[in-house]
């Protein structure tokens, strides 16, 4: 059961598996870091480890049922010449809810522009928003866990490295969440920044369900280059402020 242990080839596998799913996590870091920023600051950093465990507990079962994924790609009917099984339904519809959550947070931002930090948002959050962000956070999860799991299933054939890959990179994702959320809400730019991505990963799973491939690569790329000259317009402004005050 254990013999992958003395595998140079294995742990090689585990590492690269590992650093894999930490990448196909950021979209989900970034969902959870919006989602969270809605609540008072007291319930984020609980709401950001029930994210991320809703995550990993997904993944584990979803890795634990391995039958039922393969099932997944089987046709289950066709329009217009186009085969459409589980897997694609699943990725259809959730990225047609990314699509929609993200344009809506995109507005709430524009009509709360004026008032960022408005108190009765925040308490109708405290008593109500708790439970309804973790129902998002975990419907999403079922997505971006499917995309992790076939994945891992395409990589490598041994469960065990499967189950601590997932185990690994979502509690780096667990340490790394409260940074990149306080990053995230106290730059407002870089937040529509980032819901303009998750709008581009819902479209990427839509079109993934209807098979056309779009690599990722392509979008972590477009992020990353965007998110590089917006620090650079946020340093810019700092010094400027800085500036002024001297």
């Amino acid at each position: 059961m254990f013999e992958w242990i003395v595998s140079p080839e294995m742990w090689v596998a585990l590492a690269t598996l590992i650093a894999l799913e930490i990448v196909l996590g950021i979209d989900n870091i970034i969902f959870i870091a919006i989602l969270v920023g809605r609540l008072p600051q007291e319930q984020r950093q609980r709401a950001r480890i029930f994210g991320l465990a809703l995550a990993m507990v997904t993944r584990l079962l979803l890795l634990l049922s391995l039958f039922w994924i393969m099932k997944l790609t089987t046709p289950l009917f066709t329009i217009f010449s186009q085969e459409i099984s589980g897997r694609d339904i699943i990725l259809i519809l959730g990225g047609l809810f990314l699509i929609g959550k993200s344009t809506l947070e995109i507005h709430h931002d524009i009509d709360n522009a004026e008032e960022p930090n408005n108190e009765q948002m925040l308490k109708e959050g405290a008593k109500k928003g708790f439970f309804s962000i973790l129902i998002q956070i975990a419907i999403l999860d079922i997505v971006f866990s499917l995309d992790s799991v076939i994945t891992a299933v395409g990589m490598v054939d041994t469960i065990e490295i499967m189950m601590i890959a997932v185990i690994v990179a979502v509690g780096v994702m667990m340490v790394a969440s409260k940074s990149i959320s306080e990053f995230v809400d106290n730059n407002p730019t870089i937040k529509i920044l980032a819901l303009a991505f998750l709008i581009l990963v819902g479209v990427t799973l839509v079109a993934e369900g209807l098979d056309f491939h779009i690599s990722k690569a392509y979008i972590y790329f477009a992020m990353a280059f965007s998110l590089g000259v917006e620090s650079i317009n946020i340093y810019i402004k700092k010094k400027r402020l800085q500036n002024a005050k001297n």
